[in-house]
């Protein structure tokens, strides 16, 4: 009879581990979250966010059916994931980005002859309103922008653990860069036209 009960057991946790999946999926929020924040201190020239304080979790009296799941799955896995942005290669882009910004991109923002792309980068709109001793430079500066926007998508990735996540968190940035854009910048909607904000 134990070996009955035993065999029944194993039986029964087996199946239940059988049905435990672990998705590892892109944590929208979160990305959208650190796109704006790192999109602000590029934009709006503030310095880089400090790290975060962990909040403190409160203990809730556990479930019986939770603490058999918690048995289960490792608690690495049951925690919600978060984007990772913060790495010395980001914060050296950032530097670039920042510095770049200030001395070419906004003027050329604020003028409409360069707006940011529904891909996340940025292009130039109408090279008749850059000066034409100032073209070469200024398409080096775009250049230079998307280069290093590039950069920025994939090392955002590639820190999280997952490279596959590219398109998306260059998505997620795109969608950021337009709307922290100021009034009268050009962008592009999802159809590749230029609209002006």
């Amino acid at each position: 009879m134990r070996k009955l009960v035993y065999a029944l057991l194993t039986t029964v946790m087996v199946a239940l581990v059988g049905c435990v999946t672990i998705n590892v999926y892109f944590p929208e929020a979160a990305a959208q979250k650190a796109a704006d924040r790192f999109i602000g201190t590029v934009i709006d020239q503030g310095s880089a966010p400090a790290q975060a304080k962990p909040v403190p979790k409160v203990d809730e009296p556990a479930q019986p059916s939770a603490m058999l799941l918690d048995l289960l799955v490792p608690a690495a896995y049951a925690d919600t994931p978060d984007i990772r942005v913060q790495t010395p290669a980001t914060e050296a882009i950032r530097g670039r980005m920042q510095a770049r910004f200030q001395n070419t991109l906004q003027a050329l923002l604020d003028s409409g002859a360069v707006g940011f792309t529904q891909d996340g980068l940025v292009a130039v709109h109408d090279a008749g309103k850059i000066p034409l001793s100032q073209r070469a430079q200024a398409n080096a500066a775009v250049a230079e922008e998307n280069s290093d926007r590039n950069a920025l998508y994939r090392e955002i990735a590639r820190a999280n653990g997952h490279p596959e996540w590219e398109s998306q968190i260059r998505a997620t940035f795109a969608k950021g860069w337009i709307e922290r854009a100021h009034a009268g910048w050009y962008y592009q909607d999802a159809s590749g036209a230029w609209k002006r904000k």
